[in-house]
């Protein structure tokens, strides 16, 4: 299998059609983040409603920390099996039959009186999200041309983080005033016109191909063979979970029971971290399509800075300033959107054929590491403050996100070591990445 390069203008891109590709392709976008956007809303509505799950269901903070874990979990491990549904069936099967698991499992989590019962919903709402937003950025690749392709999935990021905010307020808001049934339900409802929508109004940009019924291992194993599609990974392994710690678990307990901060201060700076990322989103985005060769850049100056931002509040043995915090949240906030750099690289150096899978693959990396992270500092928590029964002081904090060292040298490793394969195989391909001197020699020259 040919590995493809970085290069706008090469042969096999899937390239939108030219005939009226404008109005139908923001029809096809529009529902296509409608879906997703609705996902997420589903994602993340649990957020808000652990209080009423702790009363519902009689859950100790293991059981509901259980209702997280068991979806994100599940999401990871389907990202490969979604991927290879996607590359058979497409992207207007997979996100219509997603949004319609989905809306499933919000009408059982409803009714559900048992932690059981409650426990299969979210494993409904996992299985159905894990092929949604996969198969929005398949669709940006066929309808968008190459070079606007990394705006739009970072657009599409951007409105995925809209739904968490529309969990953390309207949701919210409902289920303060109507009750859990009623909530669920019309998020059920909502699922079932997400569903409408996708089957009413994706389409693909051209006949698809249908794809030789492979056997699952070899299939899988051809479409992360490409160097690149392995940047990808590591791309999307080494830059969210530092955020990700923050805004799904340890990030309001550390402000408030480490750091002294009020609740109020806490979701401050969690808002301060979600708007981070959809306002820097946009940019990465233009960066990524304008400098296609320097991609790798973007990625490993998050990492430097998502490094630095960790040494300069944990080196210090007392509570640190809001303003401080607040900075903090910022800089490791951009490794949310830099994660999505690591789809462009699967868009870029995958066959048409293999996409799905090699996005699904991409997008393993940062749930593998989130996963990793979360249980590696509730583990050195218990070990080092045992009897913290839940509140643990600022130096336990301290030596537990130091843990968050493991992956991200594994995570830079693994950026470097591929991305020297890759410019391997696009040195054969006669595309070479000229050093930073060479192209700013050129620029002073053209000056």
């Amino acid at each position: 299998m040919r590995v493809t390069t970085p290069d706008p203008a090469r042969a096999d891109a899937p390239v939108a059609p030219p005939a009226a590709v404008s109005r139908r392709a923001a029809v096809v976008f529009t529902a296509a983040v409608v879906a997703y956007f609705v996902a997420v809303v589903h994602r993340t509505a649990m957020g808000v409603a652990g209080v009423e799950a702790v009363d519902r269901f009689g859950l100790s903070a293991t059981g509901l920390s259980m209702f997280a874990v068991v979806q994100l979990v599940l999401y990871a491990g389907m990202q490969i099996p979604a991927g290879r549904l996607l590359d058979r069936f497409g992207p207007r099967a997979v996100i219509t039959v997603g949004s319609l698991v989905m809306a499933v499992g919000q009408l059982v989590l409803a009714v559900a009186d048992s932690t059981p019962t409650a426990l299969v919903a979210r494993v409904l709402l996992g299985a159905g999200d894990a092929g949604i937003f996969i198969s929005a950025v398949r669709l940006i690749a066929e309808w968008f041309p190459p070079r606007r392709a990394p705006v739009m999935v970072q657009v599409t990021g951007l409105i995925g983080q809209s739904g968490q905010l529309a969990s953390a307020i309207p949701v919210a808001w409902v289920l303060h005033h109507q009750g859990w049934g009623a909530t669920f339900g019309v998020l059920a409802v909502t699922g079932a016109l997400a569903t409408v929508v996708a089957f009413v109004g994706i389409r693909s940009a051209a006949p698809r191909e249908r794809v030789a019924h492979e056997r699952f291992a070899p299939a899988v194993r051809a479409a992360v063979r490409p160097a690149g599609t392995r940047l990808g990974f590591w791309s999307h392994f080494a830059t969210p979970f530092s955020a990700n710690v923050v805004a799904l678990l340890w990030g309001v307990p550390f402000f408030v029971t480490a750091q002294g901060r009020t609740p109020a201060e806490a979701s401050a700076l969690l808002t301060a971290l979600t708007v981070t990322a959809m306002v820097t989103g946009p940019v990465v985005g233009r960066f990524t399509a304008r400098h296609p060769l320097r991609r790798s850049w973007s990625v490993l100056a998050s990492c430097v800075v998502t490094l630095l931002a960790w040494v300069w509040l944990l080196v210090p043995s007392t509570p640190r300033p809001l303003w401080q915090l607040f900075v903090f949240v910022v800089l490791v906030a951009v490794g949310g959107p830099v994660a999505l750099v690591g789809m462009d690289f699967a868009r870029t150096f995958s066959p048409a054929s293999a996409l799905g899978t090699a996005t699904g693959f991409v997008n393993t990396g940062g749930f593998t590491s989130t996963i990793v992270a979360l249980l590696g500092v509730g583990v050195v928590l218990q070990v080092v403050e045992p009897d913290g029964a839940g509140t643990y002081s600022l130096d336990a904090y301290r030596v537990a996100f130091s843990v968050l060292l493991v992956p991200w040298v594994v995570g830079v490793a693994g950026v470097l070591l591929s991305r020297r394969r890759t410019r391997a195989v696009m040195r054969e391909e006669g595309v070479v990445v000229p050093p930073v001197r060479e192209v700013l020699r050129r620029r002073r020259g053209v000056r």
